[in-house]
C-alpha cells in the first residue's frame, strides 16, 4: 500500500512539472537563459535579483563558512545557482569549501574558475597552491604562490604555503640523501675519482686558459647577444599567459617574424625548463598550410625566444573586438582551415594546449593559421594524459583544470571558440549559465542565423567527460561540414 502511495504521489509531481514547463511565455519577455540548458527553457518571467540581495547571500554564505559548514556552503551554491542567482563570486567560496572539505581537485577547479574571472586576487592563487601542496604537486604550488606573494607581498597565508612547501621539498631531498648514504663507497675510489676530477680541470684551464681570459661574458649572456644581433625588435604585437610577442625583422635571412619572449618565471625551474625545449623543438617540426610555423628556439639566460613565421591579418580574438560576432557562414570557412592545422597535428600526435581566439590568425584573403604550439605536448600512447605547463584557464578543457591534456581537450577549446565567434561571448559568460550543471545554453537561441544543427554539435564537443565528447577533431570538423548556412544573417540583432 505504501509503494501505491509513492506511485500516485510520483505521478503527480510529473503531471505538475510538465504543467510548469507547458507554460507560455509572456509576450515581449525577454529571452531567458537559465534551468539545466535542456530544451524545456524556463520562459517564465526573470526574477531580477538586486546587488543588496547578492551581498545579504554573500555574507550568509561567508557566515556559513565561518562556521565552518562547508557541505551546507556548497549545497546552498547549487540551490542558488539552480534558480539562475549567479554570482562571481560563488567560485571562490566554492574553493574555500572545497578546501575545507579536503576535496583537493575541487578546490583546484574551482580556484581556477575564480582566477579566471578575477585573475588580480590572490586568494584564488593561494587556494590552489594550498590545494597542489596536498596533491603533492610542488611546482605548480610554488608557481602559484610566487603569483601570490607578487599580487600581495604581505599575505601571510601565501608566505605560510612557501614554508610549508620548503619543509616537504626539504624532507624529501634529505630521504633521497639518505637513502643514497646506505650504499658505503669505498674511501680509495672516492680519492681515486677525485683526483680524475682534477687532472682533467687542469688540462681544460691549461688548453682554454685564453677563452677563460676573455671576460666576464657568459655563454647565456653570448646567446642574448646572439639574438639582438640577428633579429630588429619593431614592435609588440601581443601578450598573453605565455610571455610577450614582438614584430621582428631576421637581418641575416631578410624577412618578418613574429618573436615569442616567453616569461621568465614559466622556465625557471631547470627541470621545466628542459622540458619545455624539448617540447618546443618537437612542435617546430610541423609543417601545414594551416599551422604558423615555428622556425627556432633560442635559449638565453633570462628566458626563452620562439621565433614564429609572421603572417599578415588579424587574429579571431580583435575581429570580434571590432566586431561582436562574426555569421557562420564565414565562422565555418575560418574554423575548416583551423580543424586542418588540428587534425594535423593530432596525426603527429601533438597536442595544441593553449587553443583560444588570440591564436588563430585570419589572413586578409579569408584563410586562417592556428599559431602558438609554443606550450603543446607529446600525446603518448596509453598515457592518462600529458602534464601541462601553461594554459589560458577561460577557455581549458575541465580535465586541463586538473593539470591532464588529452586530444579531446583541443576539441573542447575549440568548441569554444567557434560558441564566442558564433554568439560574441563564451558560454560562461551569457546570463543565467547554469554553474551546478555547466550546460551551454543552445547558441541558436541567442543570436540570429545560426542553424539549429550547432547546437548538437557544440553541446557534445563542450561535454565535461572527454570520454562523452567529441573524440577527434576530424569528427568535429565532418560534422560542421555537413552545417549549411541560413540565407540573410543579420549580425545586429542578438537574443541577449
Amino acid at each position: 500500500m505504501n509503494m501505491f502511495r509513492k506511485m500516485v504521489f510520483c505521478f503527480a509531481l510529473l503531471l505538475a512539472g510538465a504543467g510548469v514547463f507547458a507554460a507560455p511565455a509572456q509576450p515581449g519577455a525577454p529571452l531567458i537563459v537559465g534551468g539545466n540548458f535542456s530544451d524545456r527553457v524556463n520562459t517564465q518571467q526573470t526574477i531580477i535579483f538586486d546587488q543588496k540581495t547578492r551581498d545579504a547571500e554573500i555574507a550568509s554564505l561567508n557566515q556559513r563558512l565561518k562556521n565552518k559548514d562547508f557541505a551546507g556552503t556548497v549545497k546552498r551554491i547549487n540551490e542558488l545557482a539552480s534558480k539562475n542567482f549567479l554570482d562571481q563570486r560563488f567560485y571562490l567560496l566554492l574553493a574555500i569549501a572545497y578546501d575545507g572539505l579536503h576535496q583537493y581537485n575541487d578546490v583546484i577547479y574551482s580556484a581556477g574558475e575564480a582566477i579566471a574571472v578575477a585573475p588580480q586576487d590572490p586568494r584564488a592563487y593561494i587556494l590552489r597552491a594550498q590545494a597542489y601542496l596536498q596533491t603533492g604537486d610542488y611546482e605548480r604550488c610554488r608557481i602559484d604562490a610566487d603569483k601570490a606573494l607578487r599580487l600581495n607581498p604581505k599575505s601571510q597565508l601565501a608566505l605560510k604555503v612557501k614554508r610549508e612547501l620548503d619543509e616537504k621539498t626539504k624532507a624529501s631531498l634529505s630521504v633521497k640523501s639518505s637513502a643514497k648514504g646506505q650504499t658505503q663507497t669505498p674511501q680509495w675510489l672516492i680519492i681515486y675519482f677525485l683526483a680524475v676530477v682534477g687532472a682533467i680541470i687542469v688540462f681544460i684551464y691549461l688548453r682554454y686558459e685564453d677563452v677563460f681570459r676573455r671576460g666576464p661574458k657568459t655563454a647565456f649572456s653570448r646567446r642574448e647577444v646572439e639574438v639582438k644581433e640577428q633579429y630588429d625588435f619593431l614592435r609588440q604585437i601581443g601578450e598573453g599567459g605565455m610571455g610577450k610577442v614582438y614584430e621582428a625583422y631576421d637581418k641575416v635571412l631578410k624577412r618578418k617574424v613574429a618573436i615569442k619572449r616567453v616569461r621568465p618565471e614559466l622556465v625557471r625551474s631547470a627541470y621545466v625548463r628542459e622540458q619545455f625545449l624539448a617540447e618546443a623543438r618537437m612542435v617546430a617540426l610541423l609543417r601545414h598550410p594551416c599551422i604558423v610555423e615555428i622556425y627556432t628556439v633560442i635559449e638565453s639566460e633570462s628566458s626563452l625566444y620562439l621565433v614564429f613565421e609572421y603572417v599578415d591579418g588579424q587574429t579571431l580574438e580583435t575581429r570580434l573586438d571590432i566586431d561582436g560576432r562574426i555569421p557562420f557562414s564565414e565562422a565555418k570557412k575560418i574554423f575548416d582551415y583551423v580543424c586542418r592545422g588540428l587534425h594535423y597535428a593530432h596525426s603527429q600526435d601533438i597536442i595544441h594546449c593553449d587553443l583560444k581566439p588570440g591564436n588563430i590568425m585570419i589572413k586578409e584573403d579569408g584563410t586562417a593559421k592556428v599559431m602558438d604550439f609554443g606550450v603543446a605536448k607529446k600525446s603518448m600512447e596509453g598515457d592518462t594524459g600529458a602534464r601541462t605547463v601553461a594554459g589560458t584557464p577561460a577557455y581549458m578543457a575541465p580535465e586541463q583544470q586538473k593539470g591532464f591534456m588529452r586530444k579531446q581537450s583541443d576539441v573542447y577549446s575549440l568548441a569554444l571558440c567557434l560558441y564566442e565567434a558564433l554568439v560574441g561571448q563564451v558560454p560562461w559568460s551569457v546570463k543565467g549559465f547554469d554553474i551546478a550543471t555547466k550546460r551551454v545554453y543552445p547558441p541558436s537561441r541567442l543570436a540570429p542565423g545560426i542553424p539549429k544543427e550547432i547546437d548538437k554539435l557544440l553541446e557534445d564537443a563542450l561535454r565535461e567527460d572527454p570520454r562523452e565528447r567529441i573524440q577527434s577533431i576530424d569528427e568535429f570538423w565532418s560534422r560542421l561540414n555537413a552545417i549549411e548556412p541560413l540565407p540573410e544573417e543579420d549580425l545586429e540583432k542578438t537574443h541577449y
